[in-house]
């Protein structure tokens, strides 16, 4: 479940490659494991029943969403007027952290991963009240699990592509990467001002 969550490549998927390819595949792993982390936590509040967070993360969607659309595009922005660094080149002190941290805040912020997974657990009828604390914990882990299998294999399939590549290549890269994500921002944003 955890890795067809995570597998559609939507932002966080753009960027995880556009930061495998500028920073290094170390960073692009750790960004993934911000996002496997997100999906860690929706998990555990639709697969243990946990309706009044759920409920109350629904009932403020619209700020999510918002704050969402909005960090997108500020990301977005940032990667098209970053210079393009060399290939494989080493990430510098720190970059790991803030990796981590805005793939993580990106993911929590979209209310529709709680859907995704609820509404997967519920399909598949796991979510019962009989069903014991172990089983259910069992469930989470292999969820993070399987959501942190797909961003190895992403980062790692990209960092492969990247020996291919030249500083022209990247330039590109930022330039299209940026726009994507300024798009899912954007996208986000006319949502929430017509929905």
């Amino acid at each position: 479940m955890g890795f067809s969550i995570a597998a559609p490549v939507g932002p966080i998927g753009v960027l995880c490659m556009q930061r495998t390819l500028a920073q290094g595949r170390v960073v692009g792993i750790v960004s993934g494991l911000g996002a496997a982390c997100a999906d860690l936590i929706y998990g555990l509040i639709a697969g243990l029943g946990l309706t009044m967070v759920s409920q109350f993360i629904l009932s403020q969607q619209s700020w999510i969403q918002l704050i969402g659309g909005v960090f997108l595009f500020y990301l977005g922005l940032k990667i098209l007027s970053a210079k393009a660094t060399p290939i494989n080149g080493t990430p510098q002190k720190g970059n790991l952290s803030s990796a981590f941290f805005t793939t993580f805040l990106q993911t929590l912020t979209n209310p529709m991963t709680i859907l995704s997974f609820a509404a997967i657990f519920a399909g598949l009828g796991i979510v019962n009240t009989h069903t014991s604390s172990i089983s259910s914990i069992t469930l989470i882990v292999g969820i993070f699990c399987g959501s942190a299998a797909w961003w190895i294999f992403l980062t790692t399939t990209v960092s492969m592509m990247s020996r291919r590549m030249n500083q022209q290549h990247m330039v590109m890269i930022n330039v299209i990467s940026g726009i994507i994500i300024c798009l899912f921002g954007m996208f986000s944003l006319i949502r929430l001002m017509i929905g």
